[in-house]
């Protein structure tokens, strides 16, 4: 490693970038010639970029933070973008090894809910029937068809009203006007007669009550209701969306394709979506199990 660290001339950065680069390569204690070599290219290539904005070419000036994100930012250095991350990756590891400090705390992240089973969500629809009120009992039932048959939830869900709901060739359709992303939501093909009967009910009224799509706790009457003891407890809004995102990946194959793609997490199916033909709203109803 020694040996490597003393041979390196490279032909891109002037004298001053290259001993700078051998100072701090060596200091940092690389585990092998060849993470010595990737440690080189990449503090040579910050000392380029330290003398070309007239920084001094110090390792406490240079390895600062925002001295790295500003030396791999795009369009300051003529790097490729799998370049400027493997740089930085790099120029951050000898930052550490030369300036240790206490590694950051792992948070761990939130899994996705356990949807219901086939039994919890007629047990649950069963609650809603037995309500005390009609208007209550469509409501509790509305809040079930839009969570577990549309995946709504938040103000998506609090927004609905009665006239958002409306029958389309071959099924039943919400408009979903109060959130961040509106959009037009085939409902699964089972909950059709239910919503439809509490859109009705609601007219230009919420369809799952209150005066206010932007109320706090506008659902909680309703959940709170949704309840039967220990082996059915109170139902959670997170739970039918999960319930409803499941069924839909079964429906449209999305394991089979993610294992047949060999991806463990779809990071870049946002940017092949994109670039896809709009469905309309007629076609999804039948591709995400809406056809009645």
């Amino acid at each position: 490693m020694a040996a490597a660290i003393e041979r390196f001339s490279p032909r891109s950065v002037d004298a001053a970038a290259a001993r700078f680069a051998q100072a701090v390569v060596a200091r940092a204690g690389p585990a092998s010639p060849a993470r010595a070599r990737a440690l080189l290219f990449a503090a040579s290539r910050l000392a380029a970029f330290g003398a070309q904005v007239g920084l001094e070419p110090t390792a406490e000036v240079l390895l600062h933070p925002s001295v790295i994100e500003r030396c791999c930012a795009p369009g300051v250095t003529a790097m490729s973008l799998p370049t400027r991350r493997t740089v930085r990756s790099n120029l951050r590891a000898i930052s550490r090894a030369l300036r240790p400090a206490p590694p950051p705390v792992r948070l761990s992240r939130e899994r996705a809910k356990a949807p219901y089973t086939p039994g919890e969500i007629a047990a649950y629809l069963a609650l809603a029937d037995a309500q005390p009120t009609e208007a209550r009992r469509l409501r509790a039932g509305a809040l079930i068809c839009l969570g577990a048959g549309a995946g709504l939830v938040g103000a998506d869900l609090k927004a609905v009203c009665g006239t958002d709901v409306t029958c389309r060739p071959g099924g039943v359709v919400v408009a979903v006007r109060g959130g961040r992303r509106p959009r037009a939501v085939p409902i699964l093909s089972r909950y059709c007669d239910r919503l439809v009967a509490a859109a009705g009910f609601a007219g230009e009224g919420l369809v799952i009550g209150g005066t206010s799509a932007t109320r706090r706790n506008v659902t909680t009457p309703l959940t709170a209701s949704l309840a039967g003891g220990r082996d059915l407890p109170r139902i959670e809004i997170a739970r039918l969306r999960a319930t409803w995102l499941c069924e839909l990946a079964e429906a449209i194959g999305l394991r089979a394709f993610m294992e047949a793609a060999g991806l463990t997490c779809p990071q870049r199916l946002g940017d092949l979506v994109a670039s896809l033909p709009v469905v309309e709203v007629n076609d999804a109803v039948a591709l995400l199990g809406g056809r009645r």
